[in-house]
């Protein structure tokens, strides 16, 4: 089961920085799920909310701001903890920061029209300059926007998030023919998983911090999870496989050892 770190490491460091991100990469976590807004000038960045108001000292909507004054915000405010101010980065800069990252889920929140067209054009265009199809999935719970994306290129994978029972998750993904089923991890269960796996969706739990759920939906065949505290649970499950590992069979003989763990459980 693979480990996102949700919007970084949003339990462990401030959430949407390069410094969250650092320091979930330093701990071994190369999946991560972020939230992409569009600012003034026109640039994806890292921000959960439409408005900068809850994670920074700045009022109002992040289509206010330009990269530049973003990126000089201090963005500690109703976050984890952290010594030194943050600024609101941008999709190229983190980029820019790794070159190992596996896989990221880029998440579009809902916005004026007009703004998710000029988004649509720029996520297509990164993805397309850094040939990027095989590292991310752009996902929503804004239909039309996961159209547009789509109708830009095909080759790019898209994700439905989905938060509530009705209407019918599945039957929204099957439509859109999306390959990530991003969905709330209360809404799970053994059937459902079954029926996403069999039309080839992966699908990914959001948010989960405990390791009792994070158990049970493994048990479900849940190919991965986003949790906000990152760093400690893929300590978790490497420490359960060196313990499998360790273990001897009925025969008294140490058991095969399995795969190294990179964050796949």
């Amino acid at each position: 089961m693979i480990v996102y770190g949700h919007r970084g490491a949003k339990g462990e460091a401030p959430e949407n920085t390069l410094e969250g991100f650092v320091h979930a990469h330093r701990q071994g976590i190369r999946h991560f799920e972020l939230d992409l807004v569009l600012s003034k000038d026109g640039i994806p960045v890292l921000v959960h909310d439409l408005t900068v108001n809850r994670t920074t000292t700045f009022k109002g909507h992040v289509s206010k701001y330009t990269l530049a004054e973003l990126t000089r915000m201090d963005a500690r405010r109703n976050v984890s903890s952290w010594p030194s101010p943050v600024g609101i980065p941008s999709l190229d800069q983190l980029l820019d920061q790794f070159d190992d990252l596996e896989h990221l889920q880029l998440e579009v929140k809902s916005d004026k029209s007009p703004r998710m067209n000029v988004l649509s054009n720029r996520l297509t265009e990164i993805i397309q300059a850094r040939r990027l199809y095989d590292k991310v999935a752009v996902t929503s719970s804004d239909i039309h926007f996961l159209k547009e994306i789509r109708r830009r290129n095909r080759n790019i994978r898209l994700g439905l998030v989905a938060e509530r029972k009705f209407p019918r998750p599945m039957s929204i993904a099957s439509r859109l023919e999306v390959e990530y089923l991003c969905i709330n991890w209360k809404l799970l269960s053994k059937e459902l998983v079954d029926d996403a796996h069999r039309k080839g969706m992966h699908v990914s739990a959001w948010t989960v911090n405990r390791i009792f759920d994070m158990l049970e939906l493994e048990k479900m065949g849940v190919d991965s999870i986003i949790t906000d505290y990152p760093t400690s649970t893929i300590t978790y499950f490497d420490n359960r496989t060196r313990h499998q590992r360790a273990l001897p069979d009925n025969s008294g003989v140490a058991a095969p050892g399995n795969q190294q763990a990179t964050g796949t459980h």
